[in-house]
């Protein structure tokens, strides 16, 4: 007889072996009893239902069912939710923060790649890559050496629209570069700002007076459309817009108007409706670079999330606190 506690997925089953590989799993496995062919991907298989009734564990991932007082009701011996991905909101209930279950999230290393490729797109937009490679594209010619004015990543003031995980990430890997990164947020004040590194603006001054502007702030009723209009209007000329965190955040219709005039451009790994449907003129305009939702954990990325699980498990069956818990006071204002 196992001496290790029972635990049990709950996700999407694709998802399991990506996430948990081989050696990430087997490292797991040290830890808990799990199986990796036994997934609920709803709580109505019998089997699932057995061991649901054993487990004290949960490894949740993308495409978790809810856990609502039904499936706890199910769940008697169950102490703590490890979620081999970011949000929580999707299958989180008050029912599971009622009984005290502990909710750990590995949000903080999703939010690695997430910078990576923001910190790139950074340096790409700066130097004025993308559009470069669209004119020769179009030319099928190149201009020769020669220097281009207003290009360059020296001294680049570069604005950053909320200190989220990801937020803070991207400022730590901002440091070694010569460009000035600014603040805004409204949930940070100036001594935060301080230990952050950077200056705090409002809004409306970051939007002035950055030449990139990249935003990672969380999708709320306060941030819906935050990105419009009025906003996009307040970006210089050149200014270049990038959003890896929800679609919802900027008015498309809005940065599609700003686009035609050639006046913006804009980096979009998330759109509003995501994917995009096939005649949005954001797949063709020039000063648009549209990616797949693909800044996030992906391929090889996968693992990261699965030992962070493994770690957490480590971690509480020592008696220690999980390093990645879900701050319930704050969940609404994140991603």
């Amino acid at each position: 007889m196992s001496q290790r506690p029972q635990a049990l997925f709950a996700m999407a089953a694709e998802n399991v072996p990506q996430v948990f590989p081989p050696e990430v799993l087997a490292r797991l496995r040290t830890s808990v009893d799990i199986e990796p062919d036994l997934v609920a991907e709803d709580f109505t298989d019998p089997r699932v239902l057995g061991t649901l009734a054993r487990a004290e564990f949960l490894v949740t991932g993308w495409g978790c069912p809810r856990l609502d007082e039904r499936v706890l009701g199910a769940a008697p011996r169950l102490r703590a939710v490890l979620h081999s991905a970011g949000s929580v909101k999707s299958f989180a209930t008050h029912a599971l923060r009622e009984r005290g279950i502990a909710v750990s999230s590995a949000a903080v290393a999703n939010a690695l790649p997430v910078a990576e490729y923001t910190l790139a797109m950074i340096l790409l937009a700066g130097k004025d890559v993308l559009a470069a490679r669209d004119r020769m594209r179009t030319t099928r010619a190149s201009a020769g050496w020669g220097v281009i004015p207003g290009i360059g990543n020296y001294g680049r003031r570069v604005g950053v629209i909320g200190a989220s995980r990801i937020g803070r990430r991207v400022l730590d890997l901002l440091r070694p570069f010569d460009l000035r990164p600014v603040l805004s947020d409204p949930y940070v004040d100036e001594r935060r700002a301080a230990a952050l590194g950077v200056p705090l603006l409002p809004l409306d001054e970051l939007l002035r007076t950055s030449g990139i502007v990249t935003v990672h702030a969380p999708e709320t009723p306060e941030t819906h459309r935050m990105i419009g209009r009025r906003e996009l209007a307040l970006m210089p000329d050149g200014a270049v817009l990038i959003n890896t965190a929800r679609g919802a955040l900027v008015d498309h219709d809005a940065l599609v108007a700003e686009l035609r005039t050639g006046r913006l451009s804009a980096i979009l790994d998330v759109t509003d409706p995501e994917p995009l449907p096939a005649d949005s003129p954001l797949y063709d305009l020039p000063g648009a670079f549209v990616t797949p939702h693909l800044a996030g954990s992906q391929g090889n990325e996968l693992a990261r999330l699965g030992l962070t699980v493994a770690e957490e498990a480590e971690r509480l069956l020592a008696g220690e606190q999980p390093a990645y818990a879900v701050d319930w006071s704050a969940l609404e204002r994140e991603a």
